[in-house]
This record gives structure tokens, sequence and C-alpha cells, in this order.
């Protein structure tokens, strides 16, 4: 069936493409170039959807949705848009529109989203938000513009969400969009690693406990799970969460109640759950370690978070902020040159964006000029730890292997006698490039502050031996 359809968007070459596209699938289609254009169609005719661009001539195709609203408030909204960022996507969404296309985009898609449109009258308006400014993820890639659309899909309802992606992408920046941005951004935000909390102590951690219910238990506790009541519990690596805990969140997100360890009495708690991890699920699933009932019951909107590698175009935007977040946090005021980017965009990243953001802080601490440039960039990027270079001994995995050959560590033994041997001259390391700097030390190394000054307590080492002296 042809239904009328207006196209607002004032690059010609955009709209005869779309244009085409939907009348290939029969669709009477009336494209105009601007705000005015746009207003006048509106009082002359009906139509059954409008795509507009939001870089108009004239003026913003969304800010200016309130007058169309007035004039055809039943017409489903689809919004264009090279602005492809976190704030767009959002904006977008909170005035109501029907759907978000980032440019580039595929027209099988957008032809669908029309078919979806004119089958399905669109949802009532949503309140105006505050202009979303200092948002958490950065990133205008395709793969990002993904995740923006997801996320602003579960704005507006508590639906449970599991986010997942490698070591370093960023899944706690999206847990803390949802909730900045969602219906519960008044409620608290309390965030849980389940794999940092001896499993020992992960239920009491969750749950809370009553006086007594466990040698220490010297008082009541009040747990994540209330502390977190009328708003949002993010649970980080909860693939790394003991089968006993497994059982008790499960029966918690079936029924909305906890128990508290060593009490009797049922609480009703209302929160939104978003849980995390950086390992396949499905062969844990398949082995027993982790529980299929529970699976499903996070894995109710899936969000994929891209390694760093797979939207290498968005490295020099972060590097960008990294040096604006660096220069807020006491160090020196730094600029980069475009070799310099480039240097940085062509790493790999293993580490993504935390790695990223690690690098950029050594840069700023370390650059002998205000400009960055690419020999202090490579000066500064990890050396390759798998490279065998005999000559200089070099070479993480040769150092490695000549420990393992002299030391001989007993069977059963090997990871935790390595971790032992390779962590203080680690620790030494980041301490010697930060003149003793511990904050700075433990940025470089992408740990928290006071791990690193437990451990180097532990470790008997003096940081006051790599303070700089004048």
């Amino acid at each position: 069936m042809a239904h009328h359809i207006l196209l607002v968007e004032d690059d010609k070459a955009i709209a005869t493409v779309i244009t085409e596209a939907l009348r290939e699938e029969g669709h009477d289609v009336t494209a105009c170039d601007s705000v005015s254009r746009r207003d006048a169609l509106l009082q002359e005719r009906s139509f059954d959807v409008m795509l507009t661009d939001i870089m108009l001539t004239d003026g913003d195709g969304l800010a200016t949705i309130g007058k169309v609203r007035n004039v055809a408030p039943n017409m489903p909204v689809i919004v264009l848009s090279a602005q492809n960022t976190l704030d767009t996507a959002v904006r977008a969404s909170d005035s109501g529109v029907f759907e978000y296309f980032p440019k580039p985009f595929d027209l099988d898609e957008l032809a669908h989203a029309v078919r979806q449109a004119v089958a399905n009258r669109p949802a009532a308006p949503q309140a105006d938000l505050d202009e979303a400014e200092g948002l958490p993820l950065i990133g205008r890639s395709a793969a990002m513009q993904g995740v923006y659309r997801m996320i602003t899909r579960v704005l507006r309802n508590d639906l449970t969400v599991l986010v997942t992606g490698e070591s370093g992408t960023g899944k706690e920046l999206v847990a803390e969009a949802i909730h900045q941005l969602g219906s519960r951004k008044t409620g608290p935000f309390i965030a849980v690693n389940t794999a940092a909390i001896p499993h020992e102590l992960l239920e009491s951690e969750l749950f809370g406990h009553e006086r007594g219910a466990f040698t220490g238990a010297v008082k009541q506790a009040i747990g994540k799970f209330e502390q977190a009541n009328g708003g949002t519990l993010f649970l980080d690596e909860i693939g790394d969460m003991p089968a006993s805990a497994q059982t008790r969140l499960l029966r918690a997100l079936q029924s909305g109640r906890i128990r508290r360890v060593g009490g009797r009495q049922e609480i009703g708690v209302n929160v939104r759950i978003v849980a995390a991890t950086n390992r396949d699920l499905t062969p844990m699933i398949a082995n027993g370690s982790f529980r299929e009932d529970l699976y499903y019951r996070l894995n109710v909107v899936p969000i994929h978070l891209p390694p760093l590698r797979e939207r290498r175009e968005d490295v020099a935007t972060l590097a960008q902020h990294f040096l604006g977040q660096a220069e807020a946090e006491g160090l020196p005021r730094r600029s980069i040159d475009e070799a310099a980017l480039a240097a940085l965009t062509r790493n790999d990243w293993p580490g993504n964006v935390r790695e990223l953001r690690n690098i950029v802080f050594r840069l700023a601490l370390l650059a002998r000029d205000d400009v960055i440039d690419q020999a202090t960039v490579d000066d500064c990027l990890p050396q390759d730890f798998g490279a065998d270079d005999t000559a200089s001994g070099g070479g993480f995995k040769l150092a490695l292997g000549e420990w393992l050959t002299a030391e001989k560590p007993a069977d059963g033994t090997v990871y935790h006698a390595a971790l032992a041997a390779f962590e203080q001259p680690l620790f030494e390391h980041a301490l010697a490039a930060t003149g003793g700097n511990q904050l700075r030390a433990a940025q470089l190394l992408g740990i928290n502050r006071n791990t690193l000054r437990k451990r180097i307590t532990e470790l008997e080492i003096e940081p006051v031996r790599y303070a700089r002296r004048n």
C-alpha cells in the first residue's frame, strides 16, 4: 500500500537516493530542504510519515519537532542525522520520534522502519530532559551508533540489560548512561564488581546480613540491593559469580524480594539491574558454571560494546577528550599533532579505551613539548610483548620463558608464582615513570589507587625512592 512520505533533507544527493528507494517501495515522496518549507507543506496536506534531517538550512529539524506535533500530532517522525553522538540519539528519543538513523544508514533498514512507522501509532512524546552534557560515552563510529540506539530504547523502561564486551571497552559507562538519562536518574547508582569480592562474602555484599549471621558479623549490614532501591544496580563481571550467589540473584530477579544473610524476613526492593561481562557465557552455561535460567533473566536487552580496534575512527576523538581530562586533573596542558593521532589510531589497543586513556595520561605527563608528536607517541606506546629480540633480551614472552626455565615452579603453582615474580617490577616501573606519584602510577596501570597502595606496602616498595629531585 502506498503511503505519503514527507522527506526533509538539504543534501540533494541523499534526498535523491532516499526518494528513489522509497518510491521503489511504492510510496509517494514529497521532498523539501528547509524548516520553513516543511511547515508550509504540513499546512497544505497530511502525510503518513516524516523523515527529517537535523541540521537544515534554516534551523534545527529536531528542535522544531514541537511545531510539527502541533500540526500533525499522530504522524510518526524518523530522524536522520550526521550529528551522530549519544547526545543526538538521546535528544531524538526524548522528542518522541519513532526511530533515529545516524548517517550513513542502510536503505533497507530505513524502508523497513517506514513500514513499521505507518503500521504502528507513535508513542506519546516524552518529557524533555535537560540538555545532556558530559555524557560518558564518546565516539561517532557506526559501531557506537548501534550502542547509542540500544541505550535510547531502554531509557523509558526498567528492562534488565546485559552489557558484553572486552575489558576496558566501557561497560560501566553504558550502565551509567542508562541510569543518568533514564527514568531512575534521581535514584542511586550502585556498582558492584562481583569478581573483586571474595566468593564467601559476595552474598553478604549483595543482600546484606544480620548481626551474628557469621563470624565477624558484629552488626547488621545493608547490602547493595537495598542501597540501590529506587535506582540502578550495576553487576560487573557477572560471569565470575559463584553458583550459590547466582541462585540467590535469580530469586531476587524473579520475585523482586531479597533476604539478608542470616535473616528471616523478605524485603521488597525496586531496582533496575544492568549486568556486564567480558566472558562468553554460552560455554559456561554448557559446562554448568553459569545458570541458564539466570542468563535469560539477565539477557533481556543485550548491548555489545565493540573493541577499540573495531572502531579506530573514534581513537582521535577519544584521545582529545582524555587530554582534556588529564589537564583537568592537574597534568600539563597538551595538544597533539595529526601524525601522533595517526600513530595512536594504528595501534591495536588490546586494553581498549582504558588502555588508550592510560597512554594519553602518560603522554600528557612525559611529553617534552606542549605539542605531542609521533616520536613521543612511539616512545610511550607499549612494545610488542611477543617480539623475540634475543640480542637485547627484550620481549615479555622471552623474559617469561627465561624465568620459567630458571625457577622451574612446581605444577599447580605456575600462575601465582609468575604473578608474584613480575608484579613488583611492574609496580616499580610505573612509579619510576611517574616520579613516585601513586595516583598517576595507578592511572597508568589502570588499577585503583587503594589497590596500588595496598600492594606496594605488602611488597615493601618505597615510592619515595622514585620521587623526582629538582
